[in-house]
């Protein structure tokens, strides 16, 4: 018994190691022989010998544990080294890696506006109704919180489904003028081809004392913007319903896929809708005690503008992390 201990001494691996194991321990193995031929002995022998052979077991198995532990920090030992790698060395292949199209819209956004003087404002994710709902004229019985399918906590907090809730603590926190957009993050119960649970938007705000702030301030700063993003394009706005704003309108650009002589994306119509917009309605300067003041609002969703830009047809594909797709925005 003894040459079998001394046996895991000259095992270098663990194919080897388990050869030996099923060797001595396996149900047809030496021990369990040893065991079988205990029926011959008398009372006292058979004791005797059952206290060897159970000594014999927990010696090898303490030493065959032992043995393991080594050739399995041997092996790694031997593989860190030959799979180290020398970061001081100087790599012959050095590609670039891109922006993921959203972060790059949202970045060329960001960029325009802040040339204008637009300061960068961000907020919580995690809002309370007053903030996201009430303060922008939008009471608990308003149906306008119907085209809004919210994410609500137990204790009656919610994921904000837009960035206004930004511009409410920017006006309640400061007066004006002001001048701000609200790049982030934004939750609502959706998903299908163009809408997701999770997307981003870039809300902006204009706030100036008197009346001097008025639609056509607003209409030349977004034509501006939406050339500056889609080039040579046209832009129209139609009036529409925001509660947040009066009078509030959505803007038009002429189709980039057929060039407004309408298609299938366009479904024909020859315009693609791509923001809302309007005054800022004088409830929601109450809201925030503001008087005798005036002002603009704008918002977009960034993940329409990328797949205007970049042709991308399932708003989806923006977040499941196809290299296919991600690789063809490589710089």
């Amino acid at each position: 018994m003894k040459k079998l201990i001394n046996k895991i001494d000259e095992c270098k691996n663990r194919d080897e190691l388990e050869v030996l194991r099923i060797a001595v321990l396996g149900k047809k193995g030496e021990l369990a022989k040893a065991f079988a031929e205990m029926k011959n002995l008398s009372g006292d022998e058979k004791r005797e010998r059952a206290k060897e052979l159970n000594d014999f077991k927990e010696i090898f198995s303490a030493k065959f544990e032992k043995k393991e532990v080594e050739i399995s920090e041997a092996e790694l030992d031997e593989k860190m080294f030959r799979e180290k790698i020398d970061i001081s060395l100087i790599s012959p292949k050095n590609e670039l890696g891109g922006y993921h199209p959203v972060v790059e819209t949202m970045n060329r956004i960001i960029e325009y506006f802040q040339k204008l003087n637009f300061a960068i404002e961000e907020g919580n994710m995690i809002e309370d109704d007053w903030h996201n709902f009430e303060a922008l004229n939008l009471p608990k019985s308003h149906p306008a919180r119907d085209m809004q399918d919210t994410f609500y906590f137990n204790d009656g907090k919610l994921l904000r489904t837009h960035t206004s809730p930004v511009q409410i603590r920017t006006m309640t926190r400061e007066k004006p003028p002001i001048r701000m957009i609200a790049p982030g993050t934004v939750f609502r119960r959706d998903f299908d081809l163009t809408h997701t649970p999770m997307f981003h938007q870039v809300e902006g705000l204009v706030v100036e004392n008197g009346d001097i702030v008025s639609f056509a301030h607003l209409k030349y700063i977004l034509e501006d913007f939406l050339k500056y993003m889609f080039g040579d394009i046209k832009v129209r706005f139609r009036p529409s319903f925001f509660p947040f704003t009066e009078p509030s309108a959505e803007a038009d650009i002429s189709c980039l896929f057929c060039g407004g002589d309408g298609c299938r994306v366009c479904s024909h119509t020859g315009w693609l809708e791509v923001l809302g917009c309007g005054m800022v309605d004088q409830n929601v300067f109450k809201a925030v005690g503001y008087e005798n003041v005036s002002g603009y609002a704008f918002g977009l969703g960034v993940e329409r503008f990328a797949m205007l830009i970049h042709r991308v047809p399932d708003l989806r594909s923006m977040f499941e992390g196809d290299l296919r797709l991600l690789e063809q925005f490589k710089n």
